[in-house]
């Protein structure tokens, strides 16, 4: 198990909390709260160790797009890359915001 945490700025705010996926082989669940910090603080919990930067590489190009002010709790079970970012679209559509991209 590797626990694994990234920040970045953010400008936008969201004001609803979300939840979607399930911790099942092959996908993770994101939890996404608002946060007034002016930072999306990520915090990962998976399964599968030494992708740290796998999981940087695709956390910068979604904020840097969608540079949201959250608290983002992902508990992983083996997700690739595209369902990362799936599940994070989902997160941040169900929370009211909408994806820009």
């Amino acid at each position: 198990m590797e626990t694994l945490t990234f920040d970045y700025e953010a400008t936008k705010v969201i004001h609803k909390r979300s939840h979607v996926g399930v911790v099942g082989s092959g996908d993770l669940e994101v939890l996404l709260e608002p946060s007034d910090s002016g930072r999306a603080h990520i915090h990962i919990r998976t399964g599968s160790e030494g992708f740290g930067e796998v999981w940087k590489l695709v956390l910068d190009r979604f904020f840097t797009v969608n540079d949201i002010a959250a608290k983002v709790t992902i508990n992983d079970f083996g997700a690739t890359p595209g369902v990362v970012n799936l599940r994070l679209a989902q997160a941040l559509e169900v929370s009211g915001h909408g994806c820009d991209k």
